[in-house]
This record gives C-alpha cells, structure tokens and sequence, in this order.
C-alpha cells in the first residue's frame, strides 16, 4: 500500500517503442509511476529486493538485505557533535 501525500502530476511523452517497454514491465495493480520508482529508485530496500529476485537471486537473501535496511533505518541515532 503506497502513501501519498503529494498528488502533483507531470505529463511526459515518451515514444511508442518506450511505453511498450514500460508497459511490459507493469505488474498487477502497479502504476507506471509505480513501475518507474522501482525500476529506477536506486538506495529503495523494496527496489534493490525487486531487482535481486529478477535477477534470480536467492529470495532468503533478498529477504536478509530488506530486513537489515529496515533495521539500520530503526535504529539509527544522531549524536550531537561539539566543533
């Protein structure tokens, strides 16, 4: 389930031959915009485990790196820095 908080749109053209491409790689219920964020947002927890399993790797490691993101993200703490 995707959040979104901001709903401005842009209008591109891009060619036949490119949104035939794009197309194919629409999964059920994705949006394009959906499909581009995963196929290009690079740093996504989400985006790296989509892109291990097309590449056929292992699911469990896929699984693992997602995880240790999430935890990283969770437990991550600033600390005040005298200069």
């Amino acid at each position: 389930m995707h959040c979104i908080l901001d709903m401005a749109t842009t209008t591109i053209t891009i060619t036949d031959e490119a949104y035939r491409a794009l197309k194919a790689e629409k999964k059920e219920g994705e949006s394009f915009s959906d499909v581009i964020l995963r196929k290009f947002q690079k740093g996504n927890p989400a985006a790296i485990k989509a892109i291990l399993k097309e590449r056929g790797a292992n699911p469990d490691l896929a699984d693992a790196i997602e995880k240790a993101s999430r935890d990283l993200r969770r437990n991550f703490r600033t600390r005040k820095v005298k200069l």
